[in-house]
């Protein structure tokens, strides 16, 4: 969704040469190709193989009465390309984060002042939520990593009533010294905004939080995710934020201000778009927008 709000933005234009140029990351980086609400339109902390060989993602479950003791981490993975690795998906928002409304108001230290603990999201104009989305991909997207011999953790699964809080989120990818962390959202902006981008961490030093050495990999991994996404989904970079580069650099977000481990977000699609809205309530589109993260990450993770 909107991560804290963007600006109104000015539309750009060339979306699909920029979409062959992300696509071509994946012909010049050795190992890229084939590696293997809140209510609608307010913002938070930022602010689907194909549909015939889908695996069928874990169930959804309901909220738990309490918070659940720490982040959920899956059966020991068969030995593959990333066996050694360890990757932290965000499923960005929570979907108890609706009825908890006090906690997530409250605010936390995000390294360059503070912001509220999390937000409910957006949703599409017929209610599908961000957080069913993020839950649904980052959930496919852990079946694939792990296929890999990838060790892979959830900073939440549907297992605890609201939350994490942003800083606890980033502070779970530290704590796990991951090789790779990725933030999984979708965007709340107008209609006729269309296109995924991927968020990087600038470069802030200052009030516990220093991003010095994970800019330039951080970096690294954003423009793998984005060129495998191109290459995956067909979809095209964003026309109205990163000048058509899928790429975008942030400093105002706790979850990449407060992480010591390369990190970023993807927004995959603009869930106010009708027909954005189209591919992020197609399971068949969730699942190749999990490969191509998942291979992004990989090609990453083998360079």
């Amino acid at each position: 969704m909107r991560h804290e709000d963007f600006p109104p933005p000015t539309p750009r234009h060339g979306p699909v040469l920029a979409a062959a140029a992300l696509a071509g990351v994946c012909l010049t980086a050795a190992g890229c190709a084939g590696d293997g609400g809140q209510d609608p339109g307010a913002g938070p902390e930022s602010a689907s193989r194909s549909a015939a060989s889908t695996p069928s993602p874990r169930p959804s479950s309901a909220p738990a009465a309490t918070p659940s003791t720490g982040p959920t981490s899956a059966k020991p993975a068969p030995q593959g390309p990333l066996t050694g690795r360890t990757v932290v998906i965000d499923p960005g928002h929570n979907p108890g984060n609706r009825d908890h409304t006090r906690e997530i108001n409250s605010q936390v230290d995000i390294g360059t002042g503070h912001k509220e603990c999390d937000t409910t999201g957006t949703a599409t104009d017929a209610g599908y939520a961000e957080a069913r989305f993020t839950l649904d991909v980052s959930r496919r997207l852990r079946t694939l990593l792990e296929e890999k011999g990838a060790k892979v953790v959830l900073t939440q699964d549907g297992d605890r009533p609201y939350g994490p809080c942003v800083d606890e989120r980033a502070r779970i990818g530290n704590k796990e010294r991951a090789d790779a962390v990725v933030s999984v959202h979708a965007d709340g902006s107008a209609t006729g905004n269309r296109g995924f981008h991927v968020i990087l961490p600038a470069a802030v030093n200052g009030d516990g939080a220093d991003t010095a050495k994970i800019v330039a990999p951080s970096r690294e991994l954003g423009v793998r995710i984005a060129g495998n996404f191109v290459r995956v989904t067909g979809s095209a970079p964003s026309n109205y934020i990163g000048d058509n580069t899928g790429l975008d650099t942030r400093n105002d977000l706790g979850g990449l201000n407060l992480s010591t481990v390369p990190k970023v977000f993807i927004e995959c699609g603009n869930m106010r778009d009708p027909k954005d809205a189209a591919l992020l309530t197609s399971s068949g589109w969730r699942q190749k927008a999990a490969l191509g993260i998942a291979e992004g990450v990989g090609s990453y993770l083998k360079r």
